[in-house]
């Protein structure tokens, strides 16, 4: 591999000095019809377009139908599918799967053996189903959260009043790659408990986060579960204080540590601020951050950025211009506030998923009451990148070593990783699959002071999660990158 060594003078003091300004705004779109329609989770796909998915009133068999989305990369739309039955199905939260097509988690009073079930829907590329399925006992079931697992199938997880110790406990399945059940677990109290928000981790297990009123200082407080790769419970932890606080997504950070977005009544300026949590690997909390005003905010989605910082999306309606308005928060990474910015008309607009695009700029999805045919549709947001969201510049030797995000990430087929050396040292950086096995040595040998640029190349490789690792005399640092094809 060539390598690239970049020492520039002077600029590094301006670049980290100056205030980071705000995304533009690059288009807005709304989707839906004459009635209610909900979009609750997005994701940017492989063609550089996006999949959408939520709730409509306005199309499909029932009241309400699962509602699927697909638009190209400038928002206008591909397609559309509903899926349900003639009653009630909510969609919550959609991947794209490794073979292009997508999983789709909500719930469904339509079918299954209770009042309502976890329903899962598997589709091709183009949105026509491959096959459904319904998980639950005879009470109300509730999935809110999915992930294809690295053996092929699917961890889905919410609430369950069917099964478990207390009223409502939260409620975890595993399933092979067609959908039928592997495992069930639920986990809380006497009380009641439920989950929003799964991942798998590094090691194979799974963190969740939600809610509980069985544990904790308040009235509810954030409810962190990890476990290992059969659902057993590893640690559990509690985060709030004496009022109600939430925890409504969770992600693992690229240095195995834990990032919880969701809002908190204990804690900020007002009746409920957005509510970040920051913590190592076995939960323990590093720092905590409110963002918010005099009213109330609520986050409901996290994501980190390329930049090691997080970016945090959800409605405001202290900020807003009339009602509630979408409202987006960038951090670094300790959590300081770099920007803010919020979108919308004169109702009620609310954000309910971002990421960040392989430009660096974001996506946003929730729903709007301002704009669009109906009484609530499906809006998009896309924003331009932050100016300074690129590959790092080194102005003056690096003081420390460290390990840059790889730029772009995700990645198709390739990019560049970037680490500092304060001093000349014998570099080693490896890439590792989530197996632990080793499959590239990108440096292995002495390097001069300053910013070093590697290009990583994964053609040959499968879609999915990688790890890549710097050591150099004693210290040692590993991110997470994510190869999409």
């Amino acid at each position: 591999m060539k390598t690239i060594t970049v020492l520039v003078f002077m600029l590094s003091l301006l670049v980290t000095a100056g205030a980071q300004p705000n995304p533009d705004t690059l288009w807005t779109h709304t989707f839906g019809g004459s009635g209610y329609d909900w979009a609750y989770s997005i994701q940017q796909t492989s063609d550089g377009g996006f999949i959408v998915a939520g709730v409509t009133g306005s199309f499909g068999a029932g009241g309400h139908d699962f509602y699927l989305v697909k638009t190209n990369s400038l928002g206008d739309t591909l397609w559309t599918r509903t899926y349900g039955g003639t009653n009630d199905d909510w969609a919550y939260f959609i991947q794209q799967t490794s073979d292009g097509g997508y999983i789709v988690a909500g719930y469904t009073h339509s079918r299954g053996a209770g009042l309502a079930d976890f329903y899962l829907v598997k589709t091709n590329s183009q949105g026509d189903t491959l096959w459904t399925r319904t998980y639950g006992g005879t009470d109300n079931d509730y999935a809110y959260s999915v992930q294809r697992t690295s053996d092929g199938g699917y961890i889905v997880a919410g609430w369950t009043d069917s099964f478990g110790a207390g009223r409502s406990d939260v409620y975890l399945v595993k399933t092979n790659s067609q959908g039928d059940t592997l495992w069930t677990r639920t986990y809380g109290g006497s009380a009641s408990d439920g989950a929003w928000s799964v991942r798998q981790t590094a090691d194979g297990g799974y963190v969740l986060a939600g809610t509980t009123f069985s544990f904790g200082a308040g009235n509810y407080d954030l409810y962190l579960v990890k476990t290992n790769s059969l659902g057993d419970t590893v640690w559990t932890r509690t985060y709030g204080g004496g009022s109600r606080d939430e925890a409504l997504f969770v992600l693992q950070t690229t240095d195995r540590g834990y990032i919880v977005a969701g809002y908190a009544e204990s804690f900020g300026a007002g009746l409920y601020d957005f509510y970040l949590v920051k913590t190592d690997s076995l939960g323990d909390t590093l720092w905590t951050r409110t963002y918010g005003g005099s009213s109330w905010e609520y986050g409901y989605s996290v994501q980190q950025t390329t930049d090691a910082g997080y970016i945090i999306a959800g409605y405001t309606y202290s900020l807003s211009a009339a009602s509630n308005d979408l409202y987006l928060v960038k951090t670094n990474s300790q959590g300081g506030l770099l920007w803010t910015r919020t979108f919308g008309g004169n109702t009620w607009d609310e954000a309910q998923s971002v990421q960040q695009t392989s430009d660096g700029g974001y996506i946003m999805a929730g729903y709007t009451e301002s704009f669009g045919a109906g009484s609530r549709d499906f809006y998009l947001v896309k924003t331009g990148p932050d100016q300074l969201d690129s590959e790092p510049i080194c102005l003056s030797a690096p003081s420390q070593y460290m390990l840059y995000p790889n730029f772009p990430n995700p990645f198709n087929p390739s990019t560049r990783i970037s680490y500092a050396l304060p001093k000349a040292a014998h570099v080693r950086l490896t890439v590792f699959n989530l197996l632990g096995e080793q499959i590239a040595t990108l440096a292995d040998g002495i390097q001069p002071t300053g910013i070093h640029t590697l290009s990583f190349d994964g053609s040959a490789l499968a879609s999915g999660v990688y790890l890549y690792l710097l050591q150099s005399e004693g210290f040692s640092q590993a991110r997470k990158m994510v190869l999409l094809k």
